[in-house]
């Protein structure tokens, strides 16, 4: 027996159903989906039901109708890129629903511009906010696509290539694919940002070929690629171990505390694409020095924070890992501010130099419960002699990583 809801996807108009999907929707009991794709079959009797923001209602209503109708759920392009079909069927559950896929959106836009697109990134701005993986990407040479929706369209997409100097690259907007009004049109953001475009439409950015990409990015990068004052920088070697016991992951909140300049938010890029990375420090130099390390590698999703600790905090996404390589004497509250925010399974990272600091920050996770893991490591690094080289110590440095049960 079928299962009780099929989702189809029309592609890009009606007319890229296939028989079997028409087939299926006539013979629907309840048809849900946006109100653009019901209104094509206004001549069915059938129940309807207009999909909104409201998720949670959407899937009580399929449970409770679902025993005793046969439902079709109407989705744009492919129900399971970028679509509601994988929210459905976890909702759902996967036995319960029946998905016949259509081409997406994406695809469409490459065949209309008459390119390849197995290399293109794709993301999606539709209820989300990933302009800082849409950055990253850029920074990379990479050709991004974008699904947009009425609030971050085409005009507001241009206004953020400019302000993060990405004012080369070239925007092809794709207006209502698939509709006898279809258009397309080549633009530089300073252009597009003036301009208003139909809210369905796809958008093909395509850095300058010639454009110099960022710098190689990789753990314990020389200290001498980052802009820094003298010394005060996590050294490559501290900060490479301090990465490893962070375990980063693609979505995490990543809070970087008393950054300096930043070096280990920037290397926490590598591993967070899709997540956020805040980088709080006080000094206005140091500020400095952090946007400029910013700029330089393209790290698009790094928000930096210009404030005391811990104070600064509060205003803050609640994080899943946490690195604290500053503090001073306000390091136990620190702690204690970012644990009481910190969520199930985070990680918090110290490092410290100072002795006193070690003690606190053992002190301050054991008291809130952490599992605690300690090492210190110290450096020798090989210094040019007349005739060999010595090796010059640098300080020790405790890495105290304090994990939630």
């Amino acid at each position: 027996m079928a299962p009780p809801v099929t989702i189809i996807g029309m592609g890009v108009s009606p007319d890229d159903l296939t028989s079997r999907q028409r087939s299926t929707i006539e013979a629907a009991d309840i048809l849900v989906g946006g109100k653009r794709l019901i209104d094509h079959f206004g001549h069915l009797a059938c129940q309807r039901r207009v999909i909104d923001r409201d998720l949670k209602g959407l899937g009580d209503f399929l449970q409770e109708k679902m025993p005793n109708n046969t439902i079709v759920v109407l989705t744009s392009g492919d129900p399971l890129f970028f679509g509601i079909g994988a929210f459905l069927a976890r909702r759902l559950g996967a036995g319960q629903v029946h998905i016949l896929p259509n081409i997406s959106a994406v695809a469409v836009g490459f065949a209309r511009l008459g390119e390849p697109w197995q290399d293109v990134r794709v993301v999606s701005l539709h209820g989300r906010n990933h302009t800082g993986e849409l950055l990253r990407r850029l920074a990379g040479g990479d050709t991004v696509a974008v699904y947009t929706d009425p609030t971050h369209g085409p005009e507001w997409l241009a206004d953020i290539l400019v302000e993060n100097a990405f004012s080369d690259v070239t925007m092809c907007v794709l207006e209502r694919l698939g509709m006898e009004d279809e258009k397309i049109t080549r633009i530089m953001p300073a252009e597009a940002r003036a301009m208003t475009f139909s809210d369905l439409n796809l958008v093909v950015l395509k850095p300058d070929p010639i454009r110099q990409t960022v710098p190689a990015l990789f753990p314990g990068m020389p200290d001498h690629r980052f802009a820094h004052e003298k010394g005060l920088i996590t050294k490559a070697e501290v900060r490479a171990v301090s990465l490893s016991r962070l375990r980063l992951f693609d979505r995490a909140i990543f809070w970087d505390l008393g950054a300096g300049s930043g070096s280990v938010s920037i290397e926490a890029g590598l591993f967070i694409i899709r997540g956020e990375i805040y980088t709080v420090e006080q000094k206005a130099e140091r500020i400095r020095q952090i946007r400029e390390n910013r700029s330089r590698f393209g790290i698009g999703n790094m928000k930096v924070i210009h404030s005391h600790l811990p104070e600064g905090l509060a205003r803050l996404p609640d994080p899943d890992r946490v690195f604290i390589g500053g503090g001073g004497k306000d390091l136990t509250d620190i702690i204690q501010m970012a644990a009481n925010r910190l969520k199930p399974g985070g990680i918090i990272v110290v490092n410290t130099v100072l002795i006193a600091n070690l003690t606190a920050a053992t002190q301050a996770l054991e008291d809130l419960g952490f599992n605690i893991d300690m090492i210190q490591i110290q450096v020798s690094r090989a210094t040019p002699m007349p005739f060999s080289h010595r090796l010059e110590a640098a300080n020790p440095v405790w890495i105290i990583a304090g994990s939630r049960p």
